[in-house]
């Protein structure tokens, strides 16, 4: 019996995918979550605008959306006071990566990540033949100088860093992320994930130059805008790279619904600043939670909170186990020595008084 001809990489690729979905875990476990805390979603929703926007659209679904995001493009240019020629939108920051990695890396080519760091990355990198070069966390940061030493040291096309971190929460303020780019060597770009930022502090944005040819930076509707099904995101760069993923890119990937909701969630302020003051209020919950259990919650700028378990990856995935047993979905970072935490996303108050409740069975039934 004849079967597909796979390419010789494709072939040699392991079926996985990154993340193993709350739904999966869901099927697999024969009940539903009572808190949903694992995937860094925003339970407190989008905009009431927003909702109001996808329904009206949804009549016309007949339509393909507009393949060059006209309308919303040109309402994140004015937001963020560029050019609508400097911004892409795509399908999520996941897509958006494998658009630029499809552009810039072929087989044999290094590119340099954190070892622990967001692994759909790591998932296109190797899904173009690319090598991945990892360096470790320093205090649990991603480390700008060890990531461009290392670009320099393997003649990396690529070098990956998030700021706000995911899973560690973790940040450094964009004037030290500018002052490390002096380092950045020639011919490598800086993917500079900023999926967490409008949850961080003030000052922890980069301010580069839109028009920098060593950076681009990707934001997302998915988390402080609370659309991460509707899958929208965008990057923003130097006009060349931008206009270089029109060759690759799925024109109309981008629906009609999504796009239309977006654009009116980026113009609902006061909702964005009721979900950061949600957000806020949640990880110092969190962070009570686990103190009262004797754990330590590591300082956030995003819309979760790392708990360190104060023991090694073994007991902190048997506190994981332990709290999707009592029905709590939650993950925790995949690389020593950061495995020795869980990770907790911001929840409701109902949400979050389930994981009070279940916290302390968790750990008992991890000590013994």
């Amino acid at each position: 019996m004849k079967t597909p001809r796979y390419t010789p990489l494709a072939a040699a690729l392991p079926a996985t995918v990154p993340f193993v979905g709350p739904e999966t875990q869901e099927r697999q476990r024969g009940a539903p979550f009572t808190a949903r805390l694992g995937a860094n979603e925003n339970v407190f929703g989008p905009s009431p605008r927003a909702i109001a926007a996808m329904q009206a659209a949804a009549a016309d679904i007949w339509m393909y959306g507009d393949p060059e995001s006209f309308d919303l493009r040109q309402a994140l240019a004015q937001h963020h006071g560029v050019s609508p020629a400097n911004i892409i939108v795509g399908e999520g920051i996941d897509c958006l990566l494998g658009y630029l990695v499809r552009l810039l890396v072929g087989p044999g080519d290094a590119v340099v990540t954190s070892d622990g760091a967001y692994p759909t990355f790591n998932y296109h990198v190797a899904g173009f033949g690319g090598v991945l070069h990892k360096v470790p966390y320093v205090d649990d940061h991603e480390d700008p100088a060890s990531l461009f030493a290392k670009a320099a040291e393997v003649d990396a096309k690529l070098v990956y860093l998030a700021n706000p971190d995911n899973p560690m929460g973790s940040w450094h303020t964009g004037a030290d992320i500018i002052a490390a780019l002096d380092t950045l060597p020639d011919g490598c770009l800086l993917v500079l994930d900023e999926a967490y930022i409008e949850c961080a502090p003030k000052g922890t944005a980069a301010p580069v130059d839109i028009n920098d040819p060593r950076v681009i930076r990707m934001r997302t509707f998915s988390k402080i805008y609370g659309m991460a099904g509707a899958r929208v995101g965008y990057g923003m760069g130097a006009q060349d790279l931008i206009t270089a993923f029109n060759k690759v890119r799925n024109h109309f990937g981008m629906n009609r619904t999504a796009q239309a909701g977006a654009l009116a969630a980026l113009a609902d302020n006061d909702w964005l600043v009721h979900v950061q003051t949600e957000i806020a209020n949640a990880r110092t919950r969190i962070a009570d939670i686990a103190a009262a259990n004797g754990l330590s919650a590591l300082p956030s700028a995003t819309n979760f909170v790392t708990i360190d378990c104060g023991r090694d990856a073994t007991f902190a995935k048997a506190v994981l186990d332990g709290l999707i047993a009592e029905g709590i979905f939650v993950r925790m970072p995949f690389v020593a020595p950061q495995n020795r935490c869980i990770r907790i996303s911001c929840g409701r108050p109902q949400d979050l008084d389930a994981f009070a409740d279940a916290l302390p069975k968790a750990l008992h039934a991890a000590g013994s």
